[in-house]
């Protein structure tokens, strides 16, 4: 005996299995690891790292590199944006000092043409850059084939 399904149930079944799969898929993407690209001898970095991994519940990756400069260069990060890490994460580049929260902001909006955000030096106060209390004010920029823009400020 075999049993009829209607095209009504079976789109019915092709559309929650559908769901699963994207819901899958964007847990994938969500747990998509960090790769952090650092100076051996430089400290700051694994504080911002250790920040980024408790803000954003991720993973992060960390490889020290004898070159920065030229591995900032094949990420395309503009010379005038340079910091002293250089992070990649779901294809975007983060720069420097960002904060957990502009990443995830990143993330969940994907502006286009934006090919990652960055800070610019090593801000005081900003993450990784902690000191006495103190803060400086900073911006993150945002930046790709377009240009740049402010992303956010913090004063």
């Amino acid at each position: 005996m075999t049993k009829s399904l209607s095209i009504k149930s079976l789109r019915k079944a092709a559309s929650g299995m559908t769901l699963a799969l994207l819901a899958a898929c964007t847990t994938a993407v969500s747990a998509a690891p960090i790769v952090m690209y650092r100076d051996a001898g430089c400290g700051c970095c694994l504080k911002w790292a250790d920040h980024a991994e408790k803000g954003m519940d991720r993973t992060i990756t960390v490889k020290d590199e004898a070159n920065m400069r030229a591995r900032k260069t094949a990420l395309g990060v503009p010379p005038m944006l340079a910091s002293c890490h250089t992070a990649v994460i779901d294809g975007y580049v983060i720069e420097g000092h960002v904060p957990a929260a502009d990443i995830k902001r990143l993330l969940e909006t994907r502006p286009a043409g934006v090919k990652g955000l960055a800070v610019a030096g090593m801000p005081i106060g900003s993450p990784g850059m902690e000191y006495q209390n103190q803060t400086q004010a900073y911006q993150v920029i945002a930046f790709g084939a377009d240009g740049q823009s402010v992303f956010t400020n913090y004063n």
